[in-house]
């Protein structure tokens, strides 16, 4: 019998500061400015202090909005859209758009193929989000595969072209790291000292909290079914990102299959890891090198995080063990 999960990263984490946050205190009273949202099929929370004025969020959301025009796989008017439908031929973006592509290939180059943002045919064809348990056809999957090179992007200037016609761009991997560092820039430049930003398992926090402590951020407890903490993290002005098979997955005959997909393969990585967590200054990193060190298993992936200046990692592998890096 099949077990069905789909477990996004959009819940966890901005619940679990919620928690920590509200048990911690705050000596100041108060209160914060809160958005909610939903953008990026994830729930975007953002709460600041220093100012009683909402309009900062609502520039928030356009941000949100401006940002999922642009990256999104699923809106056909998207720059990524625009690029994946272009069957090869070069297509004008946003330069943020290029810029990130190019950030998501410099991750290729430095997983060795490993982060792959022309994963896209083999997402569509596992659909984690809606897939009732059934493995892709063993032909059908190398099919995906053979269009997945991230080799085959070229960017210049504001100019994206793939070099092969049926290959397709997906920054799911990357995009909400970038994003929250945006929100981030956006609201400093606001005057705001004091904030937390969460799209999902990228949390990024402003500064510290209002009473001069830290923000503590719960990091989930793999396969949980509440919000289990594995461990607790003291940040400030850093961010906080998390990768792992929990997120989205389905299990068959007793094997999990999930959605961190091995673009040589076709199939879900298999590096005896459930999760990562990456601590970074810039949330953009920290989200393409959960993917990556979750790619690169724990052995290589503790060689990548200390070639790294500023960058700790922690590594959860299957049996249950934590392992900090950094």
């Amino acid at each position: 019998m099949n077990q069905i999960k789909s477990i996004r990263k959009l819940c966890f984490i901005p619940l679990l500061f919620l928690l920590l946050f509200s048990l911690s205190g705050c000596a100041s009273s108060a209160e914060p400015l809160q958005m909610n949202g939903m953008y990026f099929d994830t729930i975007v929370t953002i709460r600041i202090w220093d100012t009683s004025d909402r309009s900062v969020l609502e520039e928030c959301e356009k941000l949100c909005q401006k940002y999922e025009n642009l990256f999104s796989r699923t809106i056909d008017t998207s720059d990524v859209s625009r690029i994946n439908q272009a069957n090869g031929q070069p297509v004008t973006v946003d330069q943020e758009t290029a810029d990130l592509i190019k950030t998501a290939l410099h991750y290729g180059d430095l997983s060795d193929g490993k982060f792959d943002i022309t994963i896209a045919p083999l997402s569509e064809l596992w659909n984690f989000g809606h897939n009732d348990g059934q493995i892709p056809d063993p032909a059908a999957i190398e099919e995906a595969r053979s269009h997945v090179n991230y080799k085959n992007v070229k960017v210049d200037g504001t100019t994206v072209q793939l070099l092969d016609p049926k290959a397709a761009i997906d920054l799911g991997a990357i995009a909400k790291g970038y994003i929250a560092d945006q929100l981030k820039e956006y609201l400093e430049s606001a005057g705001i000292k004091h904030g937390l930003i969460s799209l999902g398992g990228n949390t990024v926090a402003i500064g510290e909290k209002p009473d001069g402590s830290p923000f503590k951020i719960g990091v989930q407890k793999p396969f949980a079914e509440q919000n289990d903490i594995l461990t607790s993290l003291d940040i400030r002005n850093q961010s906080v990102v998390s990768s792992g098979t929990y997120e989205r997955y389905f299990e068959k005959d007793g094997k999990i299959y999930h959605h961190i997909l091995n673009p040589f393969t076709g199939y879900p990585y298999e590096t005896h890891l459930q999760q990562v967590t990456i601590i970074s200054d810039a949330s953009v990193d920290g989200d393409a090198l959960s993917t990556t060190c979750f790619a690169l298993g724990l052995e290589e992936g503790s060689k990548l995080i200390k070639s790294l200046d500023e960058i700790e990692a922690i590594f959860v592998t299957d049996d249950g063990n934590i392992h900090r890096v950094g």
